[in-house]
C-alpha cells in the first residue's frame, strides 16, 4: 500500500465565481467544463493506474452524493463537519495514511491539459517526498499573472530545486519583473509529501490544529467507505491555507516546476481561454448551446435553452443558466463572485 502514491482530492468552496452555472447545490468540480466528463472526474482519472493508491477524497457534507455519483472505484471519502479549509483538510487525510505514505495532494477543479506532463512531475515530487520534502508543483508561467501567488526557485537539488520563497499574489508590475526574471512559478495548489512529514511540520508550526485534527480522527468512526471526523474536535480547528500553515514555514520546501496547460478555472476568463486553447472556433471565440456571433472576437457564449446572438462584441462572456443570465467582460470576470446572485446561491 505505501509504496503507491496516494491522491488526495480536495473538494471545497461553492464556485461563485463561476455562477450562474456552478451553483452552491452543484459547484464547479461536478461540472463537465471542459469535455464530456466533470473536472472531478478528469482528477480521478489522472490520479489513477500504475502507481496509484485508490483516491481518498475529502469534502463537505453537501458535496458527498455528488463526490460518490462521480466517483472511482475504491475511493475513500472523509466527510469534512465542517469547512476549515486546506491545511486541516489535508491533515485529516494524513492521519489516515501510514507515516511512510507519500501523498499528492490535488484541488478536484483544475484543468490540466497535457496528463503526461503532470504524471511525470508527480514522479519527480514523490522522489523528492520520500526523501522528505514538502514539494510544491510549480506552474510554467505564461504571462505577467496577477491573480495567483508565485514561488522563486531556489538550488537545484536532485528532481527540482529548493524554495527561495513565496510569495503572496503581487501587482501588475511585479508580475511582469517575475516573468521578464525567469525563476519564478506559478503556485497550483498541488503538493506531495510523506504523511508522517506533513503530520511533523503541522505540529512543528500549528501545533493546535496538529493536535485538534488527531483528535477529531482518533474520535472519528467509518461507515463503510465514508469517513467521519469528530465533530466537536474538528469545529474547535482553525481555518488556515496548507501555504500559511505549514509551506510558507517550513524548512524543508521544495518545487518541481512542470508546463502541463495548467488553469484553476478561477473565472469565466480562465474557462474561455482553456476552452479556446481546447476547441476555440474563429477569431478566438468559444460558443455552448445554441449561439450565433457575427464580426465577434474573443468572444464565449454558453447557453443552456435560449439562442444568444452577439453582433460586433470583443471579449465578452455571456452565460445563460436557467432564468440566470450574466453578461460581462473578461476583464471583469473575476467579480462575478460580488454578485448578489451568486453569494445568495
Amino acid at each position: 500500500m505505501t509504496d503507491r502514491i496516494h491522491p488526495i482530492i480536495l473538494c471545497g468552496g461553492s464556485g461563485t465565481r463561476l455562477w450562474p452555472r456552478s451553483r452552491a447545490e452543484r459547484p464547479k468540480p461536478f461540472l463537465p467544463l471542459l469535455g464530456a466528463s466533470s473536472l472531478f472526474e478528469q482528477t480521478l482519472a489522472r490520479c489513477a493506474g500504475e502507481g496509484f493508491a485508490a483516491p481518498l477524497v475529502v469534502a463537505g457534507e453537501r458535496h458527498v452524493p455528488l463526490v460518490e455519483a462521480q466517483g472511482s472505484p475504491g475511493m475513500r471519502l472523509a466527510v469534512e463537519p465542517a469547512a476549515r479549509n486546506t491545511a486541516p483538510a489535508i491533515a485529516i487525510a494524513a492521519n489516515l495514511l501510514p507515516g511512510e505514505a507519500i501523498m499528492l495532494v490535488c484541488p478536484s477543479d483544475h484543468h490540466i491539459a497535457d496528463p503526461d506532463a503532470f504524471r511525470r512531475a508527480v514522479a519527480s515530487a514523490a522522489a523528492l517526498a520520500a526523501s522528505g520534502r514538502l514539494v510544491a508543483f510549480g506552474i510554467a508561467p505564461d504571462r505577467p499573472e496577477t491573480g495567483y501567488g508565485y514561488i522563486e526557485r531556489g538550488a537545484a537539488i536532485e528532481s527540482g530545486f529548493e524554495v527561495a520563497r513565496f510569495v503572496e499574489k503581487p501587482d501588475a508590475e511585479t508580475a511582469s519583473a517575475f516573468l521578464a526574471a525567469g525563476g519564478f512559478d506559478w503556485n497550483g495548489g498541488i503538493f506531495a509529501f510523506r504523511a508522517d512529514t506533513f503530520r511533523r511540520e503541522l505540529a512543528e508550526h500549528r501545533p493546535e490544529m496538529a493536535q485538534g485534527v488527531a483528535d477529531a480522527v482518533s474520535r472519528g468512526t467509518w461507515e463503510g467507505t465514508r469517513f467521519h471526523p469528530d465533530a466537536a474536535s474538528f469545529g474547535r480547528v482553525e481555518s488556515e491555507s496548507i501555504d500559511y500553515a505549514v509551506m510558507e514555514n517550513t524548512r524543508c520546501a521544495a518545487l518541481v516546476p512542470v508546463a502541463m496547460g495548467w488553469s484553476d478555472i478561477g473565472s469565466w476568463s480562465a474557462l474561455r481561454d482553456a476552452r479556446q486553447a481546447q476547441d476555440g472556433e474563429g477569431q478566438g471565440n468559444v460558443a455552448r448551446g445554441p449561439v450565433e456571433l457575427v464580426d465577434c472576437r474573443n468572444v464565449m457564449v454558453d447557453s443552456d435553452g435560449p439562442r444568444v446572438s452577439c453582433i460586433g462584441l470583443d471579449d465578452v462572456i455571456v452565460v445563460v443558466d436557467g432564468e440566470e443570465v450574466l453578461v460581462t467582460s473578461a476583464a471583469g470576470a473575476q467579480g462575478v463572485g460580488k454578485l448578489t446572485g451568486a453569494r445568495s446561491q
